[in-house]
């Protein structure tokens, strides 16, 4: 029996079941666009900048490197040297953390049931912002390698946000509504605690710490890369794994979702810690990007619906395009002046904010 002629026998009727089907495969065809189009639009800016390079080079580069020297190439050292290490990190970093960025706003906004909600409505990215500013300001931080780690200060700080909200809603038995605020109240504590820092830092570690709170990939590493990479490989399966139960909690709610069977204090204990796990390491790394895991989510919905099974994997895809492009744009708009991501995503993000609160429907989780 075909899986056409079972899904007709399940839902009675054949035209329901081959509307579903056309579905299916119509979104599993515009998530393999859409990353079609990521890793072209990578290999296009990976080789546009000050001294632009063909994409040849850029083949010829990859293709010596992961042959482990085997395939040789007459590209230039020095632009080899450019592309290896300044390039094309920032071109993976760029992808990795829209796409950790969005996913993690997709997981927030299925567990409260409010697509306006982001990893940052927590106040996850205040509280690496001031882990950062306390490490730059006093030197309260790690070493390694024989270099000032702040980004673990960072991530500390922002992992330490995230336990104490959700310890305060599990504890006090809160509603998605009431964890949220929560998360707000301490987002302008940590504000306030940063700006006091700021306030009496010196002018070089005051620009140290503004930098840091634009967000850019300015001086990101393969460390780095490879670092956020490794957690976002982890997560997403995981993530993917509940999207049926995601699916279920989201469209029908806290009580059908356990009349499935689905124990829904676990699920959104999973969803919690692989979103803020997700958003404390690129922050950490990449500083304050703020916006990328409200949009990429909300247009990864409109274009191919609420299905978490689909809208997992698209909207990494979303993120990574949206991200990529604002650094491109950052970086190449008034080159060689580097304007830092965070500052053209807001712009990006402000307008799509708004016009989310004004056109937000209950069809978003439909």
């Amino acid at each position: 029996m075909s899986a056409e002629t079972g899904l007709a026998e399940a839902f009675g009727d054949s035209n329901l079941a081959d509307r579903y089907v056309s579905a299916t495969r119509r979104r599993s065809v515009m998530i393999i666009a859409g990353i079609a189009i990521l890793l072209l639009i990578a290999g296009t800016v990976a080789v546009l900048g000050i001294a632009d390079t063909g994409l040849g080079a850029l083949v010829s580069i990859l293709l010596s490197k992961l042959s482990f020297g085997h395939v040789m190439t007459d590209v230039d050292p020095q632009q080899a040297r450019v592309i290896l290490f300044l390039r094309l990190p920032r071109v993976v970093m760029a992808m990795i953390a829209g796409a950790a960025l969005s996913v993690a706003g997709v997981l927030m906004q299925a567990i409260t049931r409010n697509p306006l909600v982001s990893p940052y409505t927590i106040g996850v990215s205040s509280a690496a912002a001031f882990g950062a500013s306390i490490a730059i300001m006093f030197g309260v931080g790690f070493t390694a390698a024989g270099f000032y780690f702040v980004p673990i200060t960072a991530f500390l700080c922002a992992l330490g946000c995230a336990l104490a909200v959700f310890s305060m809603a599990w504890l006090r038995n809160m509603g998605s509504q009431t964890m949220i605020l929560t998360g707000i109240a301490l987002m302008y504590l940590f504000s306030a605690m940063t700006a006091a820092v700021q306030f009496i830092a010196t002018q070089e570690q005051l620009a140290r710490v503004v930098h840091w709170t634009f967000g850019s990939f300015n001086g990101v590493g393969w460390n780095a890369v490879g670092i956020s990479a490794l957690v976002l490989v982890i997560a997403l399966p995981f993530a993917q794994l509940h999207a049926w139960k995601l699916n279920a909690l989201t469209s029908a709610g806290d009580d059908v979702a356990r009349s499935f069977g689905i124990n829904v204090p676990v699920l959104r204990g999973i969803a919690i810690v692989l979103s803020v796990v997700m958003s404390a390491v690129v922050i950490s790394f990449a500083g304050v990007i703020g916006f990328v895991g409200l949009i990429g989510p909300h247009l990864a919905r409109l274009l191919i619906g609420s299905d978490h099974r689909y809208l997992i994997p698209f909207s990494a895809v979303c993120g990574a395009i949206l991200l990529l492009l604002a650094d491109t744009i950052g970086r190449l708009a008034f080159s060689p002046t580097v304007i830092p991501v965070g500052i053209v995503v807001a712009f990006v993000g402000v307008p799509a904010f708004l016009h989310l609160i004004i056109s937000r429907r209950s069809e978003y989780f439909a």
